[in-house]
């Protein structure tokens, strides 16, 4: 591919670090550099506490269901999610036992079209910052004010809310370091809360429910209140093991030290696209001032433009992907909730949406490229 999804992003100073690392230790399971990770993630966030797990993925339903145990959340409860995102956001949502409550999206936040919020009973609000776009967060906050705000940033990292601050601060937030994202441990994924009794339940649950995996003033307290058990094997809760490695770790920490970089660029490309992007022929959404762009989404006026723009790209050798999972209603593992909502956003998304990866190594000659291309052929 002349345009990939994503460029090989680990780079020979990477590996050489990463062999050294190898070199210089024989600990190669979740340890120091794991910490290590973790503590300077925290720091560029901004949060109290974060955990370094296998993927973003496993960090959603680690915060689900870690989030469920500790505010003794119902089976059933409603948690409201957007018709459009990825599997895993959804997903964990009823392997927890709770109820997904589906929402159309629109065209300028590919988030929640919050003038179709529902007036249900809302326990968590599991938000999803697409593509490296905002989502309506203060709104949701002002409909559900009693509400449990989640957010999964897994494609949008240093993202910036209306006050300039990081988004992922507050009760849990995820990330994800996977290969095609803003900077990558190969697979692994980060989850964040402001919230210290959270942060030691997750801290259990992704090692089997241990209690050697709390801090030590807890870890004392629990072997005492069971005296009859040996503590260097105490469940204290369900758990799983979602560790991850310090190889990966090792990663982690050097591509953090490039990721404001990444983004900066990530974000004048975005500029470039949507200032260039031709309103006749597309649905141009407002620029939003505080992206950190993951791609580039194409939303056509048909589906026979769409396969108009299809056959251009792939002619240029521009890799290309539906907007996520499209209308994720339509896919085989939600038929139960196929027909709790109308979705016609997420639908026409299905239909006439697209996107091309954007990324550090992408450069406004390129789309400028693109952007000539589909003007003479069109």
């Amino acid at each position: 591919m002349w345009w990939p999804l994503m460029n090989d992003a680990i780079t020979s100073s990477d590996k050489k670090t990463l062999i050294d690392f190898i070199n210089s230790t024989d600990k190669y399971t979740n340890g120091k550099k794991v910490a290590e990770f973790e503590k300077a993630w925290s720091d560029w966030l901004g949060c109290k506490n974060s955990l370094f797990v296998t993927s973003g993925s496993t960090a959603n339903f680690l915060l689900l269901a870690a989030v469920k145990e500790l505010y003794n959340i119902p089976d059933g409860s409603r948690v409201l999610v957007p018709a459009c995102t990825w599997v895993t956001n959804v997903a964990p949502v009823f392997q927890v036992g709770l109820e997904p409550v589906f929402v159309d999206i629109d065209f300028e936040t590919f988030s929640f079209d919050v003038s179709k919020l529902p007036d249900e009973d809302i326990k968590i609000v599991f938000i999803t910052h697409l593509l490296g776009l905002n989502a309506p967060v203060e709104a949701l906050k002002e409909k559900y004010p009693n509400a449990l705000f989640l957010e999964d940033i897994c494609e949008s990292h240093g993202l910036t809310g209306p006050d300039g601050a990081k988004r992922g601060c507050g009760t849990g937030s995820t990330f994800s370091f996977y290969y095609g994202h803003h900077m990558t441990t190969v697979e692994g994924g980060m989850v964040c809360t402001d919230d210290d009794n959270l942060y030691e339940l997750m801290k259990l649950k992704r090692s089997h429910g241990m209690a050697r995996n709390l801090s030590p003033q807890n870890y004392e307290y629990n072997i005492k209140m069971f005296p009859n058990l040996d503590p260097r094997f105490l469940f204290l809760t369900d758990g799983y093991n979602f560790r991850s490695t310090e190889f990966n770790a090792v990663l982690g920490l050097e591509q953090l030290k490039r990721l404001d970089e990444s983004i900066r660029i990530r974000r004048e490309n975005y500029k470039y696209f949507i200032d260039n992007l031709d309103k006749d022929k597309f649905y141009v959404p407002p620029y939003d001032e505080g992206n950190s762009s993951f791609c580039f989404p194409f939303i056509c006026k048909s589906r026979e433009d769409k396969q108009k723009l299809l056959k251009i790209l792939d002619d240029l050798e521009v890799e290309t992907r539906p907007v996520v999972a499209g209308n994720l209603l339509l896919h085989p593992f939600l038929e139960k909730w196929k027909d709790t909502v109308k979705v016609p956003n997420a639908e026409r998304l299905n239909e006439c949406g697209l996107y091309v990866g954007n990324s550090q190594f992408v450069s406004t000659e390129m789309i400028h490229k693109v952007f000539g291309t589909i003007k003479d052929r069109w």
